[in-house]
Formats: structure tokens, sequence, C-alpha cells
């Protein structure tokens, strides 16, 4: 048939013209027309259901959008069964059952549609339809935006999803549409959403935002293609993979993402190419169970506003980034349980706050090639099972290089660690590694070091200006995995700094010297391990009737003498029973002593260690005094390494903490101190003879420490309470300082100082004892400005303190 023209109003008489007419109903125009024709719709609302089944085109006028609205009462507003051509429509559709628009067979053309309303779905395209679908808007707050079902497919251009109640496009039942430079935003499931075995999806140049769900989601074996797209301003996350889903994503950008940017589970493939991943709230990549796997090229994850690693692998699952950046996260990359394994090669990981790579649970890394800047810690294997190696890394900028703990066994070669502020290579707590051709330069502290007799292996290695020394080897306690290092080729530019390992087990090899070999200064043709400096000869150790005399000499403070001799009768008589053969009471020695500043805690503390030196319980006695700034680090790691550093400072004496309380804050959210804690709990298990540890802070503030941390409280064996100084006792103190630096107080100053004593305020920054000792500092100061007015002072006048040279209270 020649093709015609079919003009069709909404009122008016109708009469039979072939070629051109005018018709009551859109469906009689329909059932009218042959294939070709076309059928112009003049404006108004049509309350039909209108079916096209022949290669027509139907449209409304020219130059008057949105003038046609096809509006039934229920059932769907317009179904294209052919391969028909449908233009200029409104489409608007109330049966919740059905879809506004349904495509069931041809390839059709659906143009510049505005679809509103309140359907299952906007347009549903089933079956073998292939339709091209261009300019069209769907506002569908009931349903789906688009379903393409059921072997269905076609292309979708520049459409957009203005809203949805449900997700924004559907795919499903082994459907295949592709989208270019589409939109989907304002859905209230996922944006994009494909499921099933055989359904696939592919997206070129479209964006997805503001959606109250995943920004993608891809389950049951079915696949995706997004090119160039953007996914943003989720509430969920960005992009979701359950069950043997696969997605390839190619230089497309992922952010503004609350929750996970991308979660894969269950053997759910991802490939990223040229990909951008930031501003995240939890993970950047979030990849589980065996099977999984993300392979990432030349991709950038940055920029999270969450505090989760960037990349987190676990249960089994497999990453590769290669060629990759990742920057300015919390952490960089989390391996976790047996079976995981992440693979990077030629990456950057940079602007870390707290560890770039960790390896846990049995987890396998291996990074070849790679750069870590700016981190805490540069790469921690923490435990049993865990490794994989490291080949030609630079860790640059770090607080510490890489440490090994609890048995992990990585092994690391040709790895440079630059600048570190604690450590370049960090093994404790039985960990082992395997340390081939590594260099540590610039270190603020050790380059290797080793502790609890480690059984690492070093070979090769070299250190250059570490400030406290190229190679620390620490003895380990009971318990320890023993042995100690096995070191061979290792070299420095400082021998000084170079120590021997506790038990030295050199590698034999043949025709080669065993522990520290080739090492630069070492004058001796015989290679011999080097000696640490030898230390100042140490002072005799006091009796102790000599110490509990000075004790006693200290102004107040009665009650703390009768526990501190009670303790000295239980140690000393525990002793002679042992020397007599008998049993001993357990008289435990790491005590807690509460009460507020400038009460004679750490005078106290430093007696009693020197008390259990000339009883024979501590080797030196000497104290080692330190606070929460001494102990707790900016990372996970550094809190370790420097309570392990104080502990061992303390070895053979006290080790006193100040203001204790503070390592466990009440809010105490990620903070350090419970690792400074834990390591503490773990130290003085393993080395119970060497140490004795006193907890020391403000009264309240102490019994609240102790009863949040029961692994602590039950090492301590009682509690000395401190009183504050009466006005008497101050008085006493004052008078103390000025008999030892040859002052005297006049006649009424003893006065003027009781009178001052009561009357200033004790709230919490006074201090006690430091205050008498401040206020004879002041008065001295006021004597110094008054007498130096004097042209001959007398002796009295430079030694008589008198009640002006007090200073006003505060």
């Amino acid at each position: 048939m020649a093709q015609g023209t079919v003009q069709v109003t909404h009122t008016g008489t109708s009469r039979w013209r072939r070629r051109t007419g005018e018709y009551a109903s859109l469906a009689a125009a329909l059932e009218a027309a042959g294939e070709g024709d076309v059928l112009t719709v003049a404006p108004g609302t049509y309350r039909e259901n209108l079916v096209v089944q022949r290669a027509v085109t139907l449209r409304g006028p020219e130059g008057s959008p949105g003038s046609v609205r096809i509006a039934p009462i229920d059932g769907v507003p317009l179904t294209v069964c052919a391969s028909a051509v449908v233009q200029d429509l409104h489409v608007e559709g109330q049966d919740a059952a059905a879809p506004a628009v349904l495509v069931e067979e041809g390839t059709p053309e659906l143009l510049d549609l505005r679809i509103v309303t309140r359907s299952a779905a906007g347009i549903e395209v089933r079956g073998g339809a292939r339709p091209t679908v261009r300019r069209c808007t769907v506002d569908n707050p009931a349903g789906v935006g688009i379903a393409v079902l059921d072997g269905g497919g076609g292309v979708f251009e520049e459409c957009e999803v203005v809203a949805a109640g449900q997700s924004g496009v559907v795919v499903r039942g082994g459907a295949h549409p592709r989208l270019e430079r589409c939109r989907v935003h304002h859905a209230s499931g996922a944006g994009l959403s494909a499921t099933g075995e055989n359904s696939s999806l592919e997206a070129v140049g479209c964006e997805v935002y503001e959606v109250k769900g995943s920004g993608v989601q891809v389950t049951g074996r079915a696949t995706a293609h997004l090119t160039d797209c953007d996914v943003h301003r989720t509430t969920a996350d960005g992009i979701t993979l359950d069950t043997d889903a696969v997605l390839t994503l190619a230089d497309c950008r992922i952010h503004d993402i609350p929750e996970n940017a991308v979660d894969l589970r269950s053997r759910s493939v991802l490939t990223l190419t040229r990909t951008t991943v930031r501003q995240f709230g939890r993970n950047g990549l979030s990849v589980w169970d065996p099977g999984t796997r993300v392979d990432a090229n030349q991709c950038e994850i940055f920029d999270s506003t969450g505090d989760y690693p960037a990349v987190w692998v676990s249960d089994g699952a497999t990453v590769v980034l290669d060629s990759c950046r990742v920057h300015d996260v919390p952490d960089a990359l989390f391996v976790l349980d047996r079976g995981s394994r992440a693979d990077v090669v030629d990456s950057d990981l940079s602007q870390v706050r707290n560890t770039a790579v960790s390896v846990s649970d049995g987890a396998t890394a291996q990074l070849d090639d790679c750069r870590i800047r700016d981190a805490a810690t540069g790469v921690w294997f923490r435990d049993h099972g865990s490794g994989g190696t490291l080949s030609g890394c630079t860790v640059d900028g770090t607080q510490t290089g890489v440490i090994v703990t609890k048995g992990a066994d990585p092994t690391l070669e040709r790895c440079t660690v630059d600048s570190p502020a604690e450590a370049g290579f960090y093994v404790s707590a039985g960990g082992r590694g395997s340390f081939h051709n590594c260099r540590v330069t610039g270190s603020g502290g050790y380059g290797f070091h080793v502790i609890d007799g480690c059984r690492t292996t070093l070979k090769k290695c070299r250190t250059e200006r570490c400030a406290r020394g190229g190679y620390e080897f620490a003895e380990g306690g009971p318990g320890t995995s023993g042995g100690g290092p096995l070191v061979e080729d290792c070299t420095s530019d400082e021998s000084a700094g170079l120590r021997s390992p506790a038990h030295e087990t050199a590698v034999e090899t043949a025709g080669r010297p065993g522990l520290l070999g080739a090492i630069p200064g070492q004058r001796t043709t015989e290679q011999q391990p080097l000696a640490a400096p030898a230390e100042g000869p140490e002072q005799p150790a006091r009796p102790s009737k000599a110490v509990l005399g000075e004790l006693d000499t200290l102004v107040g403070l009665e009650s703390v003498k009768r526990e501190v001799r009670a303790l000295t009768d239980m140690i000393e008589v525990g002793r002679r029973r042992q020397e007599a053969g008998l049993k001993a009471a357990s008289a435990r020695r790491h005590l807690v002593f509460t009460g507020s500043p400038g009460t004679g805690k750490t005078t106290v503390a430093r007696l009693y260690g020197e008390i259990l030196a000339s009883l024979g319980v501590l080797e030196k006695g000497h104290l080692v005094e330190v606070s929460r700034v001494d102990l707790v680090g900016e990372h996970i790691g550094s809190t370790a390494i420097r309570t392990q550093e104080a502990f061992d400072r303390a070895r053979g004496g006290v080790l006193f903490i100040d203001e204790a309380y503070a390592l466990s804050p009440e809010d105490s959210g990620r903070d350090f101190g419970r690792e400074a804690i834990d390591t503490l709990v773990k130290l003085m298990e393993d080395h119970r003879e060497a140490v004795v540890v006193i907890v020391a802070g403000y009264t309240a503030e102490m019994e609240r420490f102790l009863s949040v941390n029961p692994g602590v409280a039950s090492r301590f064996s009682r509690t000395i309470t401190f009183s504050d100084y009466d006005p008497d006792e101050l008085l006493r103190i004052v008078e103390q300082q000025a008999e030892e630096h040859e002052y005297r107080l006049a006649p009424g100053a003893p006065e003027a100082l009781l009178k001052y004593f009561t009357a200033i305020p004790k709230g919490p920054a006074f201090g006690n004892g430091r205050t008498a000792r401040q206020t004879f500092e002041a008065m001295v100061e006021r004597h110094a400005g008054r007498v130096a007015q004097l042209d001959e002072p007398s002796k009295d006048d430079l030694t008589l303190l008198y009640p002006e040279d007090l200073p006003e209270p505060s």
C-alpha cells in the first residue's frame, strides 16, 4: 500500500476515506492503517489502550511535544508488536500490575516519548523484541523504570529514568539490551540491575546517581559491560556483584559512595581498566569468597571518606592490581583469611594514614616493583600462615617500613626502605621472614629490628644512616620461637650501630664466615660478632635498710611507707624461706599508685626499684618513667614497637607509667592505647621476672582503668594510695628545700606559709609537693629581687626568707 496520512481527532464526525481520514478513536485509525502509513495524532487526552500491530508511524503533531496524552484508566496504555515508529507521545499508566509501554515483537523505534506513570514498569521489552529507544524519559515512582525481560534486547540512546519506585533499569531472563548516553537517577532500588544466566547489559557513556540502593547490581550468572560510565551518590554500595556475576568496567568513574564503592561475592569476576574509584565511605573494592576475583589495570582508588581499607580481600578471594594508584586512604590493601591473595604489580600506594598493605589470617600478598610512600606502616604480615613475596619494592616516608609478627613468614627481595621514623624492618612475637638484598637508609630508629629471638633470615642486606643503629637483635624470652636471626653478608655504614643477635645462629656456607660478614670499618681479619657499646661502671646497689631510711625521711606518706615496708618484708622473708628449702608465698611485685600529682609517686617508685635490687629481686633496680606519649604511636604497629622498646629499657628495673588511665580513654574508638595495653600485658607475662611495672594516676581514673581492663588488673597485687599533703606537711617540704639550698625562714614566715597553703585552691592543677617546691622557688626569686637593691647585704639578708617573699595566691 502506498504511504498515506491518517489524521485522528478526539471528537467530531467520522467518515471513511481510504488515504486520508479522521477517526473518532486511535484504535479505529490503527485498525484502518496499513504498513507504512503515518498516523498523526491531534492534541488531546486519549483514554485508550493502544496496540500497534503494523509497521506504521504513530506520532503527535510537530512542534507540540507532550500535547498528545495516552492515559487509559487501567491496563497497558501502549503495546507495540511490530516494527513501528512511535514518536512524540505522552504516556500515562495507572495499573500497578502492567507496564506503561510494552514492546513485545519486532524492531520498533520509540522516539521522544515522555512516560509519566505509576505502573509496574515505565517501558517493558520482552521476548524477541529489539527496539531502538531514543530520547525517551520515564518517571515511574511506583515501579521499575525500564525492564528488559525474557530474551528481549534493543538499544536505548539518550534516555532518562528520572524516577523509579524500584530499580531504574532491570535486565533478566536472558535479556541483553545496550544503553548509550543514558541517565538513571532517583530510583528506590538499584540503578542498573542484571540478573540470571545469559542475561547481559552493556552501557556506554551512561550516568547512574541519586539511587536508594546500589548503583549497579549484577547477580546470578549475569554479565555486564560498562564503558565511560559514572556511578555516584548512591545510598548503598556503588556496584554489587553476587553469585557468579561478571562485570567489566572501562574508563568508568565511581565516586561519592557512602558504603563500598564495589562489593563482590560468591565467585563473581570484575575487570577494571582505567577506572577511578574515589570518595567512598567503606571499602573501594570489597572482595569476598573463594573464586571471586578482581583484575584492575591502570586504575586509581583514592580519597576515602571513611575509616576502612581501600581494598579488602577476604574468605579466599583474589585481587590483581597492575599499574594502579591507591592514595589518600586510611589503609590501602588488607588481605585476610587462608586462600585469599593479592598480586600488586608496578603500583603506587601513598598518603596512607595507617597501613599500606596488611596480610593476616593465612593470606598471601605478592608485590612486584611497587612504591609505597607516606604511610604509617608500609607492609605488615601479621600472623601464622600469612606471607608472600615483596620483590623490587620501595617504601619511603613511613613510621615503620615492614612489620612481621606472630609467625608470619614472608620473603622480601631487593626491597628498599627509605627514611622510616622508627624502623625499616621490624620482626617480633615469633615472626620469621627472609630478607635478601634489602636496604634501609635514613632510619630515625633501627634499620633491622628483630626481637623475641625471632628466627628471621637476613642475607646481603645493608643499612645506612640509621640513627639508633643498623641492626638490633634483642633477646627473646621463654616461649618465643628462640634461636635468633640467621644473618649472612649483611653490612652497615656504621659498625657501631650493629648489635649481635642474642643467640649466635650464623648461616654456615662453604668458605664463608658467619654472623655479620663484610662489615665496613671492622679491622680484624676474622669475622666476629660486634658487641654492643660498653656502658660505664654500674654503681653498687645500696642495702635495703639504707633505701628504707631514705624513704622514712620523706615528708608524710605514712601509709605508703607502711605498704612498702610490708612488701619488702614479704619479699625478704620469701627469699629466706627459699634459702631454707621452704615454699615462699607468691608476692606479685607490680603495683598501682593512685593519688594527685606531686604526692611522691615517682620518688617512691625509684626507691622501690632500689629496694628490689638490693634484695636480689631485680638485676639493676633503675627507673624508666613513661607516659602515653612514649608508648602510643600514630598508627597500628608503631605502638607495639614503642611499648616493647620502653619495656626493654626497663629490663632489670622498674617501668613507671604515669597517668596510665590515658591508655584507655572512655571514648576509645580506634585509639591505639589498647594496643599498648595488650602489648604490655603480654610482655609482663612472658618476662615476669625481668621488669616490675607500676601504673600511676588519679584515684578515680585509675579505678576506671583497672575495671575496663581486667587483663591489667589481674597482674597487679595491690594498690597504694598517696594522700594529699596537708598544710603542715607542705610547710615541712619548704623547710627541707630551704635547708638544702642554705636559706632560712625568718620569724613569721612559717605561719605565713601555713596560711598560704591553707588558702591556696586545691583544684585539679594543684601539685601538692610540686606546689611546695614551686612556692619555695618563687620566694627565692622575690628574695633575690629585694636583696639585689641593697649595696652591702648581710648574711641574714642573703639567707632569710620573709613573709613578704611569698607569692600572691592564684
